[in-house]
């Protein structure tokens, strides 16, 4: 019995021994040896990864700031250089819109053909009929007979002095009215009297002509019925004449817009003479400017005292004469101004 209760006292002595006993001291002195040098290591490991990711960031900083002033300074050369002109034939719909307004309202200025020999009532009866058609039937200004007749005596100093007789003074006076076209009428007329009354017929051709140009573009013929008149040979005559021409110019008017149209695949075609060009460099610089914003450009003729250019564009004159400035600016031509223009046609100087 005693031996048996000796085993627990044992058993609980050994317990206490195990719990109450203290960790050996070099057990204690090892540890801060072993653990501090890798804490040393690992905070210089940080401190250079820290310093790489800090330079580096700055590098990389750098380069996105640079390439975002780049793209930028990119952006902007693009959105300075103007859009080059569609392909020759191709239209755009703003080039289309501003085409079908122009043939819409074309401006057409009718004479007669003064080496016709025609009577001048009757050369004046076929203009005022043309001109009545015009107005009551396509609201249009028109250019009257009488204008014309008064500009022909009028003008002449400045057709000279402007022209130098280089082109016909019909011409000038259609260019000066902003006419797109000018009409030449030509016709002959016969006569016959019977039982007191007067018979007569006319027959003949209306000329279109590009007043920029002076090109033929197309011909209408025209021809009357017989007409009679109770008065006289003259009335049947005029008569005669009046119902041919205005038979005529529905056709007319229409073959003029297809003629027009047919001749603008290029743009209306603008003439402009600059005074006063020394160097040839500055206007091949002036051309390249205006390539950028005009269909086509063509170098007529060149000298140090003026350049002739050919312009083709869907712009109206206004349009094409702040281009002409904008462009003279890209060329250095600071001073260049205009000294006057005559429809289609400007003269411009320099300015040097």
């Amino acid at each position: 019995m005693r031996s048996l209760s000796f085993i627990p006292v044992v058993c609980l002595a050994l317990l206490a021994s195990c719990v109450s006993s203290p960790t050996p001291a070099p057990q204690q002195q090892e540890a801060p040896d072993t653990t501090a040098p890798a804490d040393d290591g690992s905070s210089q490991a940080y401190k250079d990864r820290a310093k790489a990711l800090v330079q580096g960031g700055s590098a990389t900083g750098s380069a996105t700031s640079q390439a975002s002033s780049s793209g930028t300074e990119s952006a902007a050369a693009t959105e300075s250089v103007d859009a080059p002109p569609p392909a020759p034939g191709v239209m755009t719909p703003e080039e289309e819109a501003f085409l079908n307004n122009y043939l819409a309202r074309l401006q057409y200025m009718v004479y007669f053909d003064e080496s016709a020999g025609i009577d001048p009532k009757n050369a004046k009866v076929a203009v005022n009929q043309a001109n009545r058609y015009l107005i009551e039937k396509l609201g249009l200004s028109v250019v009257d007979f009488d204008q014309i007749e008064k500009n022909k005596k009028d003008q002449q100093a400045a057709y000279q002095s402007e022209t130098g007789g280089s082109i016909d003074l019909i011409q000038y006076i259609a260019q000066k009215y902003n006419a797109d076209v000018y009409v030449e009428i030509s016709f002959s007329s016969t006569s016959s009297a019977s039982g007191g009354k007067f018979y007569s017929a006319a027959q003949g051709s209306m000329k279109i002509f590009d007043t920029s140009t002076a090109q033929l573009l197309g011909s209408v013929a025209f021809q009357s019925p017989q007409v009679m008149s109770p008065s006289s040979a003259e009335s049947a005559i005029s008569n005669a004449v009046a119902a041919s021409v205005w038979t005529a110019m529905p056709k007319m008017t229409e073959q003029s817009r297809t003629l027009v149209k047919n001749s603008m695949s290029r743009g209306i075609r603008y003439e402009v003479l600059i005074q006063n060009t020394p160097d040839s460099r500055q206007i091949s610089t002036l051309r390249r400017a205006l390539a950028r914003v005009v269909r086509e450009v063509e170098q007529v003729s060149y000298s140090p005292s003026e350049t002739k250019l050919a312009l083709y564009t869907f712009k109206s004159r206004d349009k094409l004469e702040d281009a002409m400035y904008d462009a003279a600016d890209r060329a250095g031509l600071l001073d260049l101004y205009l000294v006057y223009s005559r429809g289609k046609a400007f003269t411009f100087n320099s300015g040097l």
